[in-house]
Order: structure tokens, then C-alpha cells, then sequence
């Protein structure tokens, strides 16, 4: 064994450790599908494949490593599921993306520029979730599903509430089954302008069902 090397790679591994702590803790206390110890094992794992490729890859040093851009690939796909309306779980698996570029990082022995960028994303996590928070505040997206006894006309009625409570809306479908016509709409616009509409919809009797 070269003590040499395994001193040099405990340090790497180390840093990698500390690396994936930092974002995992992150992710751990948002309780994230990818938290602390998943962000740890994909930096470590991440490193240890590259130093792995580097010590044994002979002329051509990079065809293990390339390999974890594919298994991470796999990873990130694992942590996006689809909601009713819309995707979730995009952030964690381009955070999963990041970190283990980060172990390659620390792996081939760029430890100034991991830490560095280390830095840079926790900062993203923690303070751009507030930016995020304010534009989702002043606008946002949601469909909504309008339920109603149908008495020979459309719901169109309601795209006049729409406009009045300062919402763009994009009509979708809409059926009649047992007497009953329902519609969808895609409406789009502030966090209080969406609230003064379900306050509007709330009041109105001849709604048997909405949501959004």
C-alpha cells in the first residue's frame, strides 16, 4: 500500500464528507426525498470513483469517472415525481447533479474551487428560496376545476370573475355528464388576486365543486 496516496485520498474523502454535509444538511432539514446522508454517499461515491479512474485508467484517466455522470443520471430521475399540477423534486436532483460534480472536483484534487462552489450553492439554498418565495407571491400558476348543474349555457361566466379579480386565464376542457358541467382553467397571476377568486367562488351556491 502507498501511504503516500492513502493519506492524500483520506484527505479527499474527508472533504468530500464535508462537502456533501453541508448541502445535505440543507436538504435534511427542508425534509427533502435526498437528504443529509444521500448527498454525503453521492460526493464520497462521486470522489472515489474519480480517484479510482485517475490511479487506474491508465492512458485514458477518464473512462471510469465518465461513468458517474450516467449513474447520477439515474439518481436525479428517481428524486422528480409529477404532481397534479405540476413537477417536483427538479431542485433536489439538480443539487444531487451538483454535488457529485463536486466529488469529481475533490477526487482529481481541486479542493480551492469545490469549497468555493460548495459556498456558493448553500447560499443559493438559503437565501434565493426567499427571492423564489416573493416572485411565486406575485405570480403564480394554478388549474382550476369548476363543478356546476348544467342549465343550458356554458361556464363562461366565470372567465368574466377571472378578468375582474386581475387573473390571465387559459381555458381547457369542459364536459357534461348527469345534468352536471364542469370546467378547466388554467389561471395565472398573484397569490392575493388567486385568494380574492376562492373568496368570489366560495360565496357563489351554484357551485357544487371546485379546486385547484
Amino acid at each position: 500500500m502507498n501511504f503516500e496516496h492513502f493519506h492524500e485520498d483520506l484527505i479527499k474523502l474527508s472533504i468530500a464528507v464535508l462537502i456533501g454535509g453541508v448541502i445535505g444538511a440543507e436538504r435534511e432539514y427542508r425534509t427533502k426525498s435526498a437528504g443529509f446522508r444521500t448527498i454525503i454517499l453521492v460526493t464520497v461515491g462521486s470522489a472515489l470513483f474519480t480517484i479510482f479512474s485517475i490511479r487506474i485508467g491508465g492512458e485514458n484517466p477518464d473512462r471510469i469517472a465518465a461513468n458517474i455522470i450516467t449513474g447520477i443520471g439515474f439518481l436525479g430521475a428517481g428524486a422528480i415525481f409529477r404532481g397534479e399540477n405540476k413537477l417536483s423534486g427538479i431542485t433536489t436532483a439538480a443539487i444531487i447533479w451538483a454535488a457529485s460534480a463536486l466529488g469529481m472536483g475533490v477526487g482529481s484534487g481541486e479542493y480551492v474551487i469545490c469549497l468555493a462552489t460548495t459556498a456558493v450553492i448553500f447560499l443559493i439554498l438559503v437565501l434565493f428560496t426567499k427571492v423564489e418565495r416573493f416572485i411565486d407571491r406575485k405570480n403564480q400558476s394554478r388549474t382550476y376545476r369548476i363543478s356546476t348543474r348544467y342549465e343550458d349555457r356554458t361556464l363562461l361566466h366565470y372567465e368574466d370573475l377571472f378578468s375582474k379579480t386581475g387573473l390571465i386565464f387559459r381555458r381547457g376542457k369542459q364536459t357534461i355528464e348527469n345534468n352536471i358541467i364542469t370546467g378547466t382553467w388554467e389561471l395565472q397571476g398573484s397569490e392575493a388576486n388567486h385568494k380574492k377568486l376562492t373568496e368570489e367562488l366560495l360565496r357563489d351556491r351554484s357551485i357544487l365543486s371546485f379546486d385547484f
